[in-house]
């Protein structure tokens, strides 16, 4: 697995990370299951792992993944002092729903217990406000990240869903090391709106959530003539790692972290980041998005 800088933070981490949520929701594989997968995407090189305390089912069901996350990690049988986990706080799932809620209390409350689900001992590698919720809160949403590095259980902190405007009122109050914002051929919203630009200025990492366009999606993607054209033009190359692929060529800090619960379909994306798409390719594959809704 090739390996990169989480910008800002001399943290050497791979250049494809896992998504944990698909392990932790409605429908989930049965733990054994889940616990395979974290550990074929240690073997495979994966040194970033990306959870939050409402992959779960519910409220009753809270800290579900992050938990997950650390058993997977405390059971495998190698060196895993390189692995970076990221975490986010912010949102809750009142019956099965998502809703922000960044009352500072209640945020300074799920931190603590996000640093217990992930084991307790070390700082939370990277911790990462969810949402921005009420505008008007921002500043006194971050206010516990910023506590809880100076307490020690924080190493970094990131947002996620921002605008530029709010990354910068973000920033005022915490260093901010990363961006994690919705990107896919369907949501391409980061290259426009002026996020994407502002993260390689600015030497942020940026990690698109849902790059595949989520689980309703990705069973779609076969169905593309440019999709399917590009990926036979290769040797053992699938429209799924083309599309991984294309996301990482907008910009050198894109980092990628697609979810899995299955063993094929984390190789298949793993895979993608020795896929190389030329100038032509990446174009098709602008003009397709257009209609791939």
């Amino acid at each position: 697995m090739k390996t990169r800088d989480l910008n800002g933070t001399g943290v050497e981490v791979s250049a494809m990370g896992l998504g944990g949520m698909p392990l932790s929701l409605e429908g989930r594989p049965p733990r054994e299951q889940a616990i395979d997968v974290v550990h074929r995407a240690l073997d495979l090189g994966v040194t970033l792992i990306d959870t939050a305390d409402s992959y779960c089912i519910d409220e009753s069901d809270k800290h579900h993944n992050e938990a997950l996350i650390a058993e997977a990690l405390d059971t495998y049988d190698r060196d895993i002092d390189d692995v970076v986990v990221a975490t986010k706080g912010g949102l809750v799932r009142p019956e099965g729903r998502w809703e922000s809620d960044n009352d500072p209390d209640r945020l300074r409350e799920t931190i603590r217990e996000s640093h217990e689900a992930l084991g307790g001992d070390d700082p939370i590698d990277l911790w990462q406000l969810h949402a921005p919720g009420d505008d008007d809160s921002i500043e006194a949403s971050l206010e516990p990240a910023r506590e809880a590095v100076d307490a020690g259980l924080i190493r970094h902190v990131g947002v996620s869903n921002f605008s530029v405007e709010q990354i910068e009122r973000a920033r005022d109050v915490v260093d901010v090391v990363s961006v994690q914002n919705q990107f896919n051929p369907w949501c391409r919203d980061p290259e426009f709106d002026g996020v994407l630009d502002y993260c390689e200025r600015e030497n942020l990492t940026f990690l698109p959530w849902s790059p595949l366009g989520g689980s309703h999606r990705v069973s779609r993607l076969e169905e593309f003539d440019a999709l399917r054209t590009i990926a036979e033009s290769r040797e053992g190359v699938s429209p799924h790692q083309v599309v991984l692929a294309w996301i990482r060529s907008k910009s050198p800090v894109v980092l990628p972290i697609p979810g899995a619960s299955r063993l094929e379909s984390l190789e298949d994306s793993m895979h993608s980041i020795d896929v190389q798409l030329d100038a032509g390719d990446v174009e098709r594959i602008d003009r397709l998005s257009d209609r791939l809704d």
